[in-house]
């Protein structure tokens, strides 16, 4: 399998740093709903040192992305579908990229503003600032919704094609096999 991708499915380049980032992100939305709700200093400042660079890498995953379509290689042609199921898509992944570099923007400002981060990968984490009281807070909360609002409805067309249509949609974004 070529780096760079073919006219019928994605290089290794793009199903590598889709699939990373996939994990990733279902790591940040379930390390950053227990982080909100935990209660004691200590373990929120644990779950934050995980939640952060994972922030950070899912941020670079985004932008390395975004360079290698516009640098270095072009999508596959799309799969034939109606014209309503290619704008929604076409919407959804958009919506994926602001979500992400939204959700990366705010959590910057919600450790720059409440200088939380010298507490959370320094200092003793005896008290950490209450994140709500810092405006990045509401659009970073809100993001999270959204971002699990697109993950269903693109688990959930991916699943369609597989299973209902049969297109190989997703096949298209996995590993080929040698001789495949």
């Amino acid at each position: 399998m070529t780096a760079k991708s073919s006219t019928d499915r994605y290089g290794t380049v793009a199903i590598t740093i889709h699939w990373l980032s996939a994990l990733f992100i279902l790591v940040l939305i379930g390390s950053g709903f227990r982080a909100d709700g935990a209660e004691d200093a200590a373990a929120k400042a644990a779950i934050l040192r995980v939640h952060i660079p994972i922030g950070i890498t899912i941020l670079l995953l985004t932008l390395a992305r975004i360079g290698w379509w516009f640098w270095a290689d072009k999508k596959p042609a799309p799969v034939e579908m109606a014209v309503w199921q290619d704008r929604a898509s076409r919407l959804v992944h958009l919506l994926f990229y602001i979500v992400i570099l939204g959700m990366a923007a705010s959590g910057i400002g919600m450790m720059v503003l409440s200088g939380a981060g010298p507490i959370v990968f320094g200092r003793s984490p005896e008290s950490l600032p209450d994140f709500k009281d810092f405006i990045p807070r509401v659009p970073h909360g809100i993001g999270a919704r959204v971002m699990i609002a697109l993950l269903v409805a693109h688990v959930g067309a991916a699943f369609y094609h597989h299973f209902i249509k049969k297109d190989g949609l997703i096949g298209r974004m996995w590993f080929k096999r040698e001789g495949q």
